[in-house]
């Protein structure tokens, strides 16, 4: 297999692509969307997400210490889009977009109603890295639609049709499932014999 190499640059991809609500202490909220974004930790659940300093969003989220990461599907790719470009600044998101916000059980930021997964965070540190500084916050809450929960109690993600960001591009979570965590070193199930025997007649 031929490659090129490419001098060091952020190219992990795909990406989740969420938007993320938070609030200032006038009682403000904004909404934008963030790619950069990952798991952290376990147990505290915690995760990071990667913010440029000029970000209106950055101000209220290094005030408050407070943000909720809301999970959007598909339908709503171009309020995802249009959150990335336009600032909130310029224009008010939620109400253009006629966003419903609900109280979050354990901060002072609103989720977003219409996204099916909604992670309510609280901020622990701030790390300046260069164009982004890295915000780590513990997930308090989490807000699961009901429809993507089966009688187990099990939660079904790829019915929420989720979306990632792949180098410019957003693409739909697939429905179906190439493998799950473990498969390979599954053992396989031994048939049951019937203790039966068979004779040649």
């Amino acid at each position: 297999m031929s490659k090129k190499i490419f001098k060091g640059s952020a190219m992990l991809n795909p990406v989740p692509a969420v938007l993320i609500t938070c609030k200032n202490k006038e009682g403000n909220v904004n909404v934008f969307t963030v790619g950069w974004i990952g798991t952290a930790c376990t147990k505290p659940p915690m995760i990071t997400v990667a913010i440029r300093p000029e970000r209106l969003s950055y101000d209220y989220i290094k005030e408050t210490q407070e943000f909720v990461v809301n999970l959007p599907s598909k339908s709503m790719v171009n309020i995802v889009d249009f959150c990335g470009v336009r600032s909130g600044r310029e224009i008010d998101k939620i109400e253009k977009f006629n966003l419903k916000l609900s109280n979050s059980e354990n901060i002072n930021v609103p989720i977003l109603e219409d996204c099916p997964v909604s992670l309510e965070c609280k901020v622990k540190s701030i790390t300046p890295l260069g164009t982004h500084d890295l915000f780590l916050a513990e997930v308090l809450a989490v807000h699961v639609d009901d429809s993507l929960i089966d009688s187990n109690g099990k939660i079904h993600y790829e019915k929420a049709n989720l979306i990632s960001y792949c180098h410019g591009e957003y693409y739909p979570m697939p429905s179906k499932s190439i493998g799950k965590f473990g498969f390979s070193v599954q053992k396989k199930k031994r048939k049951i014999s019937t203790g039966k025997k068979h004779t040649c007649k």
